[in-house]
């Protein structure tokens, strides 16, 4: 057998298995932090932001007078005090009618000149994003003059439709730029599409846009909502009988400067909160997908 043929014959030779990957010394410094030192500071905090909560359920549910430190016996007397004799159920119903209705046309404009602004371009279109960025630094009391004596010259004061207008206009700057953004996330390949099957605009925007629009219509429709339920500014200022109140003005009548009656008052937070807790409750997912889509692109 020559040199060569027996080079052709000899076995390849075997490489080792490479094993497992060694760990690398230059780990993350809070992949070896203990779980004490993770847990305690949450736990602190969490422990902070409970006591107003319990604070507020003891004084609404333990009866009048009482000093101590756990509702017992419980007694839901502040509750039956504010929603009848404080006029509570009246306030709900407005504070419903006005937020529902400030939800319902703050979404609808956002959508159009969210739309507007995503998919097409003009002059002003730069400064006209600039000019909706810089309100969002106007304070609400600034508009109180003007906005007041438009309302009287449109004879609107002491109405309900003067704080939804109000309510509107402050939140639709924010709404149309997270409308914008997320819009701008939607290929426009696809209303191009639609275009090709045979609709319109505003029926591609409808069939095909609208439904991928879902996230941050609810975060809008729900900043919009809760932002008018808590507003107290506008209530107080544009509405002056008692039976046109909302909550935040129902409660601030509650204290007056002899004395404050804190189960009515504590009672009065309770009922003014559980609405909005339960419409969080629900939306959480899709306000948190909607504020992130909202931001990532413009």
């Amino acid at each position: 057998m020559t040199t060569t043929e027996a080079t052709e014959t000899a076995p390849a030779p075997v490489r080792a298995t490479p094993g497992p990957p060694r760990p690398t010394k230059n780990r993350r410094a809070w992949d070896e932090v203990p779980r004490w030192q993770i847990y305690l500071p949450l736990s602190i905090y969490l422990v902070f932001t409970l006591i107003p909560f319990y604070w507020i359920l003891l004084f609404a549910l333990r009866p009048a007078g009482s000093t101590s430190l756990v509702p017992w016996p419980i007694t839901f007397d502040h509750f039956e005090k504010v929603w009848t004799e404080r006029e509570f159920g009246t306030y709900f119903e407005n504070s419903v009618y006005v937020g529902i209705a400030t939800l319902l046309v703050t979404t609808l404009v956002a959508l159009a000149g969210g739309y507007a602004l995503a998919r097409f371009d003009f002059k002003i279109k730069n400064g006209f994003m600039l000019a909706l960025l810089c309100s969002q630094f106007v304070p609400g009391a600034l508009l109180l003059v003007p906005l007041f004596e438009i309302f009287a010259e449109l004879k609107l004061i002491n109405s309900l439709v003067s704080v939804i207008i109000a309510e509107t206009v402050f939140q639709l700057p924010l709404s149309m730029i997270l409308i914008s953004n997320f819009i701008k996330n939607v290929p426009y390949s696809l209303e191009e599409a639609a275009w090709v099957d045979g609709c319109n605009r505003l029926t591609a925007f409808r069939i095909v846009v609208l439904p991928l629009l879902r996230p941050g219509i609810i975060a809008v429709g729900s900043f919009a909502f809760v932002h008018s339920w808590n507003h107290f500014l506008f209530a107080l200022m544009f509405l002056n009988n008692q039976d046109k109140q909302t909550i935040p003005v129902g409660l601030n009548t509650l204290m007056s400067a002899d004395s404050v009656d804190l189960g009515a008052l504590a009672a009065g937070g309770i009922i003014a909160a559980v609405p909005v807790v339960i419409v969080f409750a629900f939306i959480q997912k899709w306000l948190i997908t909607g504020f992130s889509a909202g931001a990532v692109k413009g």
